[in-house]
């Protein structure tokens, strides 16, 4: 089936439009999406209002800011192209707030981005660039607001700089990387000589515990035999209190462990033997000696 054909006095809004209807250049409705009836030409003799509908795309779109000449806090001249996302929320006041809202937004950008790099010094820029765009998108969102319109990205798309600051720059990069590469080398050796003076302490560490266990073994095992030693001597010295015990009850052993030591001197050529006669056989000779034993 055929699609009908729009008639002269028709509309049609599309859904990613909107429609504003005007009547005598007044603003009375705004549209859905839809097929809509405008009032026929006036007959002669009747006046019929006259009715306008301007269609405002909600869609998101972008504008690009190229080429901005900008100077920054530190007197560099730049070069900055700005891509700016957008679409319409309120299409009365973006077709009723200002005459074109997206030179409007255009304009806005450009001042916002002026403003930001004016505050700011090369070195910020290039060490933070994101900083630019927030900074931007920050400043342009309230004031799209105002008429309508809604900044979802003000992003720095390109920074281009004069010739020579082109070539200094270069070099400076080249000596930050140089820079980086020294740090992280010097970084790595220190590590690694922290970690080899940690191993040898740990070694130190386990060389002294096992120095002082090794002592605390040689302690123990000298002690061991002393206490085995003392023991010995104990026991020696109790077996000779109880044969005094025992001698000083029967003399008689004394007397027969007495002959058992001569008789074991008798048989040794080398040994020589004192006897202490008693006194009294010194005073019956008249306190002189007899004559020596042979």
């Amino acid at each position: 089936m055929a699609a009908r054909p729009i008639r002269r006095d028709e509309v049609i809004i599309r859904s990613t439009h909107r429609g504003l209807r005007y009547e005598d250049g007044r603003l009375s409705d705004v549209l859905e999406p839809g097929r809509y009836r405008l009032p026929k030409a006036p007959r002669w003799g009747r006046r019929t209002p006259v009715v306008d509908v301007v269609q405002v795309d909600m869609r998101e779109r972008e504008i690009t800011i190229k080429g901005q000449e900008i100077l920054t806090a530190d007197k560099v001249a730049l070069r900055v192209s700005v891509i700016t996302q957008f679409r319409v929320t309120d299409p009365v006041a973006a077709l009723e707030s200002v005459a074109d809202y997206e030179n409007r937004i255009y304009s806005d950008v450009q001042l916002a981005a002026r403003r930001s790099l004016a505050s700011m010094q090369l070195a910020e820029i290039l060490i933070n660039r994101n900083q630019l765009s927030e900074d931007i998108l920050r400043d342009v969102t309230d004031a799209a607001a105002g008429y309508g319109v809604a900044i979802s990205r003000a992003d720095v798309k390109d920074l281009v700089f004069p010739g020579n600051l082109q070539e200094i720059m270069n070099r400076v990069l080249a000596t930050e990387r140089l820079s980086e590469a020294a740090l992280v080398e010097s970084r790595t050796k220190a590590e690694q000589g922290r970690i080899e003076a940690a191993a040898r302490a740990e070694a130190q560490r386990l060389e002294a515990q096992a120095g002082r266990e090794a002592t605390l073994l040689t302690v123990q095992a000298d002690a061991e035999v002393m206490r085995v030693r003392a023991d010995a001597d104990v026991d020696a010295l109790r077996r000779r209190a109880e044969a005094a015990a025992a001698y000083a009850e029967h003399p008689a052993l004394l007397r027969l462990r007495e002959l058992e030591t001569l008789s074991a001197l008798g048989g040794n050529a080398s040994a020589r033997l004192y006897i202490d006669f008693d006194r009294n056989t010194t005073q019956d000779t008249g306190g002189k000696a007899g004559p020596p034993l042979d």
